[in-house]
């Protein structure tokens, strides 16, 4: 396609991505006050974990569990926010399918099943991520309001509250990519197996400080279970990508090619030819001229 058509072609893509972003902001938006096909409403899901700590210490008006609203529309865009975020989660096959169709024509075969996989597996684990991130926000805010005693309850507003819930989660889900990405870099040829493994102690030090970084709560609850997780999945990368590179040098050592450095020049056959490979050569180029010649 001409540059024209190309550009035609992201407006249609982007159309529909947007139109799927805003069909899932819709469906966000209702579900976050009714329930849907048997499921608990998302307001009842996203204050769960505030739920979850004891009633001395949260603000239970009545005997029952809320969240603060100290502005007119503080309610009103917070279910928006909430709303587009789980909606754009709702609809992602249809958006990144939109993604994946414009930029697949320009792929070969192999490159395409690389990013079917690589576009799966990091879903998985993001979704993985997110999974672990809502079942440690109990945890950390448990730890974080024990200081008080019974002297304080946490008395939480729905906006601070609400973002502290999709920090948490989007952090989770991002920092479990990083060992697809290491396998790919090893796949790619950017880091061998040996590097990884002779960096291994400042890896697992840099995770850790990550860990510490990515928990917007800094409680040492969420830091020390998010580090684990990735010390963990760092080590299942190592193992793969000791596999990628064990398969490699094996593929090199049957062509031969074991060894050989990218700046090493090829080997050349000195060997002259024989004199009937060159008179037959000869032979046939003198006919080809000939026949030039009559037409």
């Amino acid at each position: 396609m001409t540059l024209v058509d190309h550009l035609y072609e992201l407006r249609y893509r982007l159309g529909w991505a947007a139109f799927g972003l805003v069909l899932g902001g819709i469906l966000g938006f209702i579900w976050f006050s009714n329930s849907l096909f048997g499921l608990p409403t998302l307001g009842d899901l996203l204050i769960g974990p505030y739920c979850q700590l004891p009633e001395t210490v949260r603000f239970s008006p009545g005997g029952g569990c809320q969240l603060l609203q100290t502005e007119a529309f503080e309610v009103f865009m917070l279910r928006l926010k909430v709303g587009i975020a789980v909606g754009a989660v709702l609809t992602s096959p249809l958006w990144l399918y939109q993604l994946w169709a414009f930029i697949t024509p320009g792929l070969y075969s192999k490159e395409r099943k690389y990013a079917r996989t690589f576009v799966s597996l990091a879903t998985l684990l993001f979704v993985a991520g997110a999974v672990l991130a809502y079942y440690v926000v109990p945890e950390g805010l448990g730890f974080m309001t024990s200081f008080g005693g019974d002297s304080f309850f946490t008395a939480l507003t729905g906006g601070k509250y609400i973002n502290f819930v999709l920090l948490m989660v989007l952090m989770f889900g991002i920092s479990f990519e990083m060992p697809l990405v290491l396998v790919m870099l090893n796949r790619a040829g950017v880091v061998s197996y040996a590097k990884l493994k002779s960096w291994w102690r400042g890896i697992v030090f840099g995770l850790f400080v990550l860990a510490a970084i990515a928990t917007p709560g800094q409680d040492p609850f969420s830091m020390l279970v998010l580090a684990a997780c990735l010390v963990l999945l760092f080590v299942i990368a190592l193992v793969i990508c000791r596999a990628q590179d064990r398969a490699k040098a094996k593929k090199l050592d049957e062509q031969g090619l074991q060894g050989v450095g990218l700046d090493e020049a090829s080997n050349i056959d000195h060997r002259p030819s024989s004199l009937d490979s060159e008179q037959d050569a000869t032979a046939a180029s003198a006919k080809a001229r000939s026949q030039d010649d009559a037409t």
